[in-house]
């Protein structure tokens, strides 16, 4: 919303990336990702002209500021109002956005930011969880930006069942030498077989649970509740988000 009103009085996507502090491409991406998701264009981009091109805001993007900014203004004095209520009142408001929250994917991990290793294109996030529990995911640089990451932020790490190996704990993984592959040693909680796969819950800790999928004819079998086994799934295919 701020690169939005950003480009409405800046004029050019590029002028409005600096005044808000992204990089150009995150601006254009998210631009991008604006118009997508509206359904409608928000920016409309100009080519040519006197100034060279620019951009500028729609009807329908100028309606969305304004409404945005009204909505701060109430959401402001809903904080303010909260806040009377003392740490639990936020804290409260947290644990209702997150049951909120519904997704396909069937892990779903709320944490702190631990560390960002920046790379030109990728960088990788160590998000930490509960009791020294920690995953590592991969993002664009672009990504990164676009939600404002930063150590000791909050998080949400989201992880399909599909994308979890489930083997033995003693087992060697076949894609163990890559450097983003996450491992997790827990105890199976749950087992369900429908003859071409088993769909395996591991407990990670008291409160750090995570379900993936494992070959039921495997020969190194060994995986039946209350037996130790391991989660491997890859940094690529976990999944941040942001609740503010």
């Amino acid at each position: 919303m701020a690169l939005l009103a950003a480009i409405g009085t800046e004029g050019s996507i590029s002028a409005a990336a600096r005044k808000v502090g992204l990089s150009y491409k995150a601006a254009w991406d998210a631009v991008d990702m604006m118009n997508s998701l509206a359904g409608d264009l928000l920016v409309e981009r100009v080519t040519g002209g006197k100034r060279g091109g620019g951009a500028h805001l729609t009807g329908r993007a100028r309606e969305l500021v304004a409404w945005y900014q009204a909505a701060q203004a109430e959401h402001q004095r809903f904080m303010e109002a909260l806040a009377r209520f003392g740490p639990d009142g936020t804290r409260h408001l947290d644990l209702l956005h997150s049951m909120a929250l519904q997704t396909s994917a069937r892990n779903c991990y709320e944490g702190v930011i631990g560390a960002i290793e920046s790379g030109r294109i990728n960088d990788r996030i160590r998000l930490n969880l509960d009791e020294g529990i920690s995953l590592t995911a991969t993002l664009t640089h672009a990504s990164t930006e676009r939600l404002d990451l930063a150590e000791g932020r909050r998080a949400l790490a989201f992880l399909k069942a599909q994308a979890v190996r489930i083997l033995p704990r003693d087992a060697a993984d076949p894609d163990s030498a890559s450097d983003g592959l996450n491992r997790w040693v827990g105890r199976i909680n749950h087992r369900a077989d429908d003859g071409a796969l088993a769909e395996i819950s591991l407990d990670i800790g008291p409160r750090v649970r995570i379900t993936g999928l494992a070959d039921p004819d495997a020969s190194d079998g060994g995986l039946i509740p209350g037996e130790l086994a391991a989660a491997c799934f890859q940094a690529a295919d976990v999944l941040i988000g942001t609740m503010d």
